[in-house]
Order: C-alpha cells, then sequence, then structure tokens
C-alpha cells in the first residue's frame, strides 16, 4: 500500500521543481538549514536526496542522528501580482551509505528519504 500524502498538483509541483530546503537539528537542538537538490519518488510518496559526497555533511550526520526534518520547495509565479507557492514537508529522515547513485549523474552512494507526516501546500491551485 502506497504512502502516499501528496496530491496531484503537489507531485506535480514537485516534479518540475530542484531545490529545496532542508531544515534539520543537532544533538544540541540547534537548527541547520540548508539548500539541497531532491527528486519525488512519486510511488512511495516520499523526498529523495543524494549528493557528491553527503555521508560528510552535517544534514546527512543530523538527519541521521534526529530523524525529524522539514523539507521546503517554494518559487516565485510573479512579483506583480505577488504571487508564491510552494510546499512544506514535515516528516521522518531515513538515511542509507547505498544505493545513491541511482537519483542522479555523479552522486555518490549515501542518500536520504523523507516520509511525510504533514504535508502543506499554497499556491498551486491554478489562477484565474
Amino acid at each position: 500500500m502506497s504512502r502516499n500524502h501528496f496530491t496531484e498538483r503537489e507531485r506535480a509541483y514537485l516534479g518540475e521543481q530542484r531545490l529545496g530546503r532542508l531544515a534539520t537539528v543537532d544533538g544540541r537542538g540547534r537548527p541547520h538549514v540548508v539548500p539541497t537538490g531532491f527528486r519525488i519518488d512519486a510511488d512511495e510518496g516520499a523526498i529523495q536526496i543524494g549528493g557528491h559526497d553527503l555521508a560528510s555533511t552535517r544534514k546527512f550526520r543530523d538527519a541521521r542522528d534526529h530523524p525529524d526534518v522539514a523539507f521546503v520547495v517554494d518559487d516565485l509565479v510573479s512579483v506583480s501580482p505577488w504571487q508564491a507557492r510552494g510546499i512544506e514537508v514535515r516528516g521522518r529522515a531515513e538515511v542509507f551509505t547505498e544505493g545513491g547513485e541511482r537519483l542522479g549523474p555523479g552522486f555518490g552512494p549515501a542518500w536520504m528519504r523523507i516520509i511525510p507526516a504533514r504535508v502543506t501546500s499554497w499556491g498551486l491551485e491554478p489562477t484565474p
């Protein structure tokens, strides 16, 4: 059974985007937010994050040690009139040390998957 928390519009939007921001916390509760590339696994309803040397990064260590994370993807459709759109995903990160090469050219073996617990989106509805 699919764990998909995303609506059709949310999946389409995430499929068009390439950059999001991942928020983690360290062992002392200090926040850390970084831009990162991602892709959506529409079948699993999850966000997948990889990179060239992901296993050596703070975001990977933080997600491994404290898996409650948030991920935001947003952009501006227009500044006049102001029209923003985006998605916030709160969930649990699962980290892996093998298989990340399949996520993108030049990616290393480490990768992570964010399983949504809560998804909030805005501005994705068609405008008149």
